[in-house]
């Protein structure tokens, strides 16, 4: 049996040695030569798995060890016999680190009260639905748009683009890639949909580049359709537009997703469904040496501070986004590297907040938000 692995996938050296022949290699070169022989692939998002790479191969198997898949030529693997699966929800927490960091920044260049802001979450599904709840817990008025999820739960806790267009303060994109169909999100925030704004909201795209037009977000940006625009990311990245770069308020090299405890999930998730396909008994296998954060226990002193503050400050101690958007802007041409070399970054329940001066209710939001308080 041989698996290629892409090697930036960490945390997975070891896993099928004992079971089959491995080969590591970049994403770029998992080419027809090398996947002709191949049972299974294990890759990411670089490594398009389409009838170019797959025809005449004897590949049965496809494991993306991501959230999205649209890498995948699911048709061509569907109709070939091809068994594929991504890693749904594996990065959702990340995700929702980087969403607190961008509020929380914000929040301090412009002087807002979170619990005073409406926040529109398109797309509720493992990455939306929690960053509406971080959203809940800062205080703010959360709209909720899933059109798949409306069909199927009914719309009491939903509401339409139109209600966000018009309430929003602030608008998070958190939906797949789909390119056609009902629920199409190719280009969903193009030129109608910017000119519909009512209360000049801030943008955050950290689903997929293509779902905002580009040229539609310079001028909503140029003509203060947006008040600001926090992109991670891009169309056709890692080729991207440097103009909406230099408008953009906070930019990073498409990094959301990439705590160390969303990799090793993702990895765990990919390994797990390869050995069930092919009977490995890897069930059990679990990623080790996932690297510990530099600080994981800090002390914060609520003394003069307000609730938004003390979180604020738990927050930014294990992730500020600001260092990922000067490191980026600075070297924007080194995309891939940036995203291959990205330094550890721990997701919260890694971390130990020692609060003092510090209420009862923001203790237990902090522990909500998946801190330690002892």
């Amino acid at each position: 049996m041989k698996i290629l692995i892409d090697d930036k996938i960490p945390y997975i050296r070891g896993a099928f040695e004992s079971v089959a022949e491995v080969i590591y290699l970049p994403g770029s070169k998992t080419t027809p030569e090398v996947a002709k022989d191949a049972d299974a692939i294990v890759t990411r998002t670089r490594t398009i798995c389409n009838e170019k790479l797959l025809a005449g191969s004897s590949v049965k198997f496809i494991a993306t060890a991501t959230i999205g898949y649209d890498h995948i030529d699911t048709d061509y693997c569907d109709s070939n016999g091809i068994a594929w699966t991504n890693s749904p929800g594996c990065n959702s927490k990340s995700v929702e680190q980087y969403i607190a960091s961008t509020l929380m920044v914000l929040a301090e260049k412009n002087g807002w009260n979170l619990s005073e802001k409406c926040i529109g979450v398109v797309g509720v599904g493992n990455v939306g639905s929690k960053v509406a709840r971080i959203s809940e817990i800062f205080g703010m008025k959360v709209l909720l748009n899933d059109p798949p999820r409306e069909r199927a739960e009914g719309s009491d806790k939903f509401v339409s683009l139109e209600t966000i267009q018009n309430e929003a303060d602030i608008i998070t994109l958190h939906v797949p890639l789909n390119i056609k169909g009902e629920d199409a999100t190719f280009h969903l925030t193009d030129n109608d949909f910017l000119a519909k704004l009512k209360r000049k909201p801030v943008l955050i795209n950290s689903c997929r580049g293509e779902v905002t037009e580009t040229n539609a977000v310079k001028n909503a940006l140029k003509s203060g359709q947006i008040s600001a625009f926090v992109c991670d990311c891009w169309e056709n990245e890692p080729d991207l537009d440097l103009e909406l770069l230099s408008l953009t308020e906070i930019a990073t090299p498409h990094i959301a997703g990439y705590s160390k405890d969303g990799k090793a999930t993702g990895t765990l998730m990919s390994v797990h469904a390869i050995s069930k396909y092919f009977g490995l008994g890897l069930e059990d296998w679990k990623p080790t040496g996932v690297e510990k954060p530099k600080k994981p226990e800090f002390e914060i002193d609520g003394s003069g501070l307000t609730e938004q503050q003390i979180i604020s400050k738990a927050i930014l101690h294990t992730y500020d986004i600001r260092n990922d958007d000067n490191a980026f802007r600075n070297c924007s041409e080194l995309f891939e590297q940036l995203r291959g070399d990205y330094p550890t970054r721990r997701e919260f329940p890694a971390f130990t907040v020692k609060a003092t001066n510090v209420d009862k209710k923001t203790v237990e939001n902090l522990k909500l938000l998946g801190f330690n308080c002892p």
